[in-house]
C-alpha cells in the first residue's frame, strides 16, 4: 500500500546555519503576506484575484530592483509560501461554498511564524541533513527515512530547529493479534475507556505544568516591551508550551498505535468537539486532552496497520442506553459518572458502558444497527 507519511527530526545548527535558517523563514514569512496583500488589493480593484504561479512570476520580477536580498536564500522558500497561500484560498472559498467555517486568509506575525518548506535535492544521511543553499546540518538524532523524499519542512519552536521530511512509501499490512472489535469512549476524567474495561489515565500535560504556566505567563507581562529580559522571559515561556504539546503527542501517539495495531475494528463516537469547547468549563480538559488529533492519528493508523477505524454518528445514545437490556434513560446527566439500569439492575461506569455500545453497534447487538453498521434490515 502506497502512502505519504512524517518524519520529523530535531536539528544542531551552528550559529551561521542558524542565521541562514532564520533569513529563510523571514523571506518565506514575507512572501506570503505580500502575496496576501497583493490579492487583497487586486480584488478590490479589479474584481479577480491572481493565483501562485502569477504572483511568483510577479515577485521574480521584483527581487532584482525591490528585493535583492531574496537572493541569499533558495527559491524554494518564497515559492511553497506562494503556494500555501493559493491553499488557504482555495480553503476559504469552498468552506463558503460548502458552507463551512473557514476563515479569510491572515498575515503572518514576526516571531509567531517561523517555517518553510524545501523541494528540490534534499539528501538525509545517518545523522545529518542537506538541505537546498543550506547545507550539511547535523541532527540530534539519527535519521532513518524510508521512502521517497517528496519536500522538507523547516521549523522553529522557542529555540529549537525542527525538519519534517513528507515522504512517500510502500507500507505491508501489519497483521493485528487479536480477532475482535474494540469500542473506545473518551472522557474528561479519563481519556478512554474501552469495551473490555481497559481504562487509559491521560498525563494531563497542560494540568500538571498549569501552576508553572501560570508564573511564568505573569512575569512575562511585568517585562518591559522592548527589553532582552521580555525576550528571555518569551523564551522560558514558549519552552514550556513546547514541553507540553510534547508530552501531549508522545502519550497520544503511543495509545493510537497500541490500538491500531492490535485490534482488527476500532469503534469510536464522531463526538462535535468544535460544539464542545464552547463550553467554557470543559474546554480546557478538552484541549488538554487533544481528542481530535487523537481520532486523526487512529484514522491514518488504521490505514497503515490494516485495522478498520469506524465512527459512530455522534447521536447514536451510547451514554445514555444500557449495555444489557438496550433501554435508553431520556435523563441522564453528565454529572451521573454510575450507569443504573431501572430495567435489568445493571450498574456499571458511565463510559464503560458506553465503550461497549459502541462495540455493540458494529456487532450488531444494539437495536435497529446490523453488522458493520448497516442500519437497513434488507438484503440485496
Amino acid at each position: 500500500m502506497l502512502v505519504q507519511q512524517s518524519y520529523r527530526y530535531e536539528l544542531k545548527p551552528n550559529n551561521k546555519q542558524k542565521t541562514l535558517l532564520a533569513k529563510h523563514a523571514g523571506t518565506a514569512r514575507f512572501a506570503y503576506n505580500w502575496g496576501l496583500a497583493r490579492r487583497i488589493e487586486e480584488y478590490k480593484n479589479t474584481g479577480k484575484s491572481s493565483n501562485a504561479i502569477e504572483q511568483h512570476r510577479q515577485l521574480n520580477v521584483l527581487k532584482k530592483t525591490e528585493f535583492p536580498w531574496m537572493y541569499e536564500v533558495s527559491k524554494c522558500a518564497p515559492q511553497e509560501s506562494l503556494h500555501n497561500l493559493d491553499r488557504a484560498f482555495n480553503n476559504f472559498y469552498h468552506g463558503l461554498k460548502s458552507g463551512k467555517r473557514v476563515g479569510f486568509p491572515k498575515f503572518k506575525k514576526k516571531g509567531k511564524y517561523n517555517s518553510f518548506r524545501l523541494t528540490g535535492s534534499i539528501h538525509i544521511f545517518e545523522s545529518s541533513v542537506k538541505l537546498p543553499r543550506i547545507g550539511i546540518i547535523r541532527t540530534k538524532e539519527r535519521t532513518d527515512v524510508k521512502g521517497s523524499i517528496l519536500s522538507a519542512a523547516v521549523s522553529r519552536k522557542a529555540d529549537r530547529w525542527f525538519v519534517s521530511f513528507s515522504i512517500e512509501r510502500e507500507r505491508k499490512k501489519h497483521k493485528v493479534a487479536e480477532n475482535s472489535a474494540k469500542g473506545i469512549d473518551v472522557g474528561i476524567n479519563c481519556f478512554a475507556v474501552t469495551s473490555d474495561g481497559e481504562r487509559i489515565e491521560s498525563p494531563g500535560p497542560l494540568d500538571n505544568a498549569l501552576k508553572l504556566l501560570k508564573r511564568r505567563s505573569k512575569q512575562h507581562s511585568k517585562k518591559k516591551i522592548g527589553s532582552a529580559n521580555r525576550k528571555k522571559s518569551a523564551l522560558r515561556l514558549a519552552r514550556l508550551h513546547c514541553s507540553i504539546k510534547n508530552r501531549r503527542n508522545d502519550f497520544l501517539h503511543k495509545v493510537s498505535t497500541q490500538l491500531a495495531k492490535t485490534k482488527p475494528v476500532i469503534v469510536i463516537e464522531d463526538l462535535n468537539i468544535r460544539g464542545m469547547m464552547r463550553n467554557g468549563h470543559l474546554s480546557r480538559k478538552i484541549g488538554d486532552a487533544g481528542w481530535s488529533k487523537f481520532m486523526n492519528m487512529l484514522s491514518y493508523k488504521t490505514e497503515w496497520y490494516g485495522s478498520y477505524l469506524l465512527r459512530v454518528p455522534r447521536f447514536y445514545p451510547s451514554s445514555k442506553m444500557c449495555s444489557r437490556c438496550k433501554t435508553i434513560k431520556e435523563n441522564f446527566n453528565l454529572s451521573e459518572r454510575i450507569y443504573r439500569c431501572e430495567k435489568c439492575g445493571l450498574v456499571i461506569d458511565r463510559d464503560e458502558n458506553a465503550a461497549i455500545n459502541l462495540k455493540h453497534y458494529i456487532t450488531g447487538s444494539s437495536p435497529g444497527i446490523y453488522a458493520c453498521g448497516d442500519t437497513s434490515g434488507g438484503g440485496t
